[in-house]
């Protein structure tokens, strides 16, 4: 009998989590060796039906199990989410996170960690940064100081692999309804999160605005596409994003300026590939302040394109110094406008050298041809390194590794008797 392996996480959304989610559940499927279970969460506001709408993943429902029934203990048990929710059920307990994009996580995320047999985290930086983090325990209701807050348990860094079955160069013209008058266009892709300009943790809004600063009132301009949403899908928070962009615009003192596209609503994998690979985006661009990890930047650079990034947090892991255009600069204090339970105000996080990013926006559009070579070593090393299989079989090694074996039900056989044939009684005659 296979251990039950039972994993609670929100695979039917459509979020960053939910893709990680996916990736996980269908690499420990396959080793074939767990019986596993499925227990769906959401993750906050994001939508769901994901599965539904991607059929090659609708598989994944033939493993759910109804919270609500009652369900044997798990052997192996797993949660895929922020560190402070999770909770030992398991005879072994399995936390993963993305980590944090900042240098200091919540004193909650560790003892989270602490009440787990083992943590993955999706990159050396978030390691790092759970290592490092220590504060002082104090009684609640005198304060004085018990000890101290620090990591206790084993955690492991297992990446993020990209599907390279899906995410690569095409050549086949794209099937999505976009138009974009320039031939040449930037693209960023990721969430539009809270915080003054040049403070949200994607850093969108000081990526507009240093866009327009670079290119207004040049002839010649490229455009820069920006695929991104808030919270949804909703027509509000389209008119919410498209209302940001003038109002950054209205900063800059020019009437000439650099179109900007927003893409807003949910795409497929292979329709995400297909933009990545649309003939008018020659290079894709982020001024992301932090991340655990930076999937949609991994995936990308497998379509052999320019890639412009800051140079900081997890996405090193997968991105080289020498193929890539990483952005210097400083780590500066998270503002309070982006503060929140988990962006602490005692951390810091990354901050642009605007220089910098004027310079490589404007010298990948004017000698792109000098970026397209290291692009290309970029993806063989994505393909090759951070895979979706490479990540499956680090995964199967961890599991082999760490997991104990657990004691089986065993039926109880009996050895086949013969029959005894007892000796038949004589009748006699007396």
């Amino acid at each position: 009998m296979k251990p039950l392996f039972v994993i609670s996480c929100p695979f039917d959304t459509y979020s960053g989590y939910g893709a990680r989610s996916r990736d996980l559940v269908k690499a420990i499927i396959e080793t074939d060796k767990y019986d596993v279970k499925i227990l769906a969460q959401r993750w906050g506001n994001t939508p769901w039906g994901f599965c539904k709408d991607n059929p090659e993943w609708s598989f994944l429902y033939n493993h759910t199990i109804n919270p609500q029934q009652q369900n044997p203990q798990p052997d192996i048990w797993m949660q895929i989410t922020v560190p402070n929710e999770f909770q030992p059920v398991g005879k072994y307990n399995i936390g993963c996170t993305a980590g944090i994009e900042s240098t200091i996580c919540p004193p909650e995320w560790i003892e989270g960690i602490n009440r787990m047999d083992l943590t993955f985290t999706s990159s050396e930086h978030s390691k790092k940064v759970f290592v490092e983090s220590k504060f002082e325990k104090r009684n609640k209701q005198t304060n004085a100081l018990e000890g101290e807050i620090k990591l206790e348990k084993p955690i492991e860094v297992l990446f993020e692999g990209a599907d390279t079955e899906v995410y690569k160069a095409i050549d086949t013209p794209c099937s999505l309804n976009i138009y974009i008058k320039e031939k040449f266009a930037y693209l960023f892709v990721g969430h539009w999160m809270p915080g003054d300009v040049g403070e949200d943790r994607k850093n969108v809004g000081l990526l507009v605005k240093a866009f327009f600063e670079t290119f207004k009132n040049k002839t010649n301009k490229p455009a820069l596409i920006l695929k991104t949403s808030q919270v949804g899908s909703s027509y509000i928070d389209r008119e919410d994003i498209l209302k940001k962009i003038k109002q950054i615009a209205k900063t800059v003192n020019s009437n000439n300026l650099p179109n900007v596209y927003l893409l807003h609503g949910d795409f497929t994998d292979s329709e995400m590939n297909e933009l990545y690979n649309h003939s008018r985006v020659k290079a894709m661009v982020s001024l992301t302040k932090g991340e655990g990890f930076g999937r949609p930047l991994l995936e990308f650079t497998l379509c052999k394109k320019p890639l412009i990034t800051t140079g900081w947090s997890g996405h090193l892991d997968f991105l080289s110094h020498e193929f890539t255009n990483l952005i210097g600069g400083q780590l500066t204090p998270i503002h309070p406008s982006t503060q929140n339970q988990f962006l602490i105000p005692e951390s810091k996080w990354f901050s642009p050298e605007l220089g910098q990013v004027g310079f490589y926006l404007k010298d990948v559009f004017e000698n792109y041809k000098n970026y397209t070579d290291k692009a290309k070593r970029q993806a063989f090393k994505s393909k090759n390194e951070f895979s979706w299989d490479k990540m499956k079989e680090k995964l199967e090694q961890i599991l082999i590794e760490k997991i104990p074996e657990f004691a089986q039900e065993v039926k109880l056989q009996l050895p086949n008797l013969k029959k005894i044939e007892l000796p038949k009684l004589q009748k006699t005659n007396g």
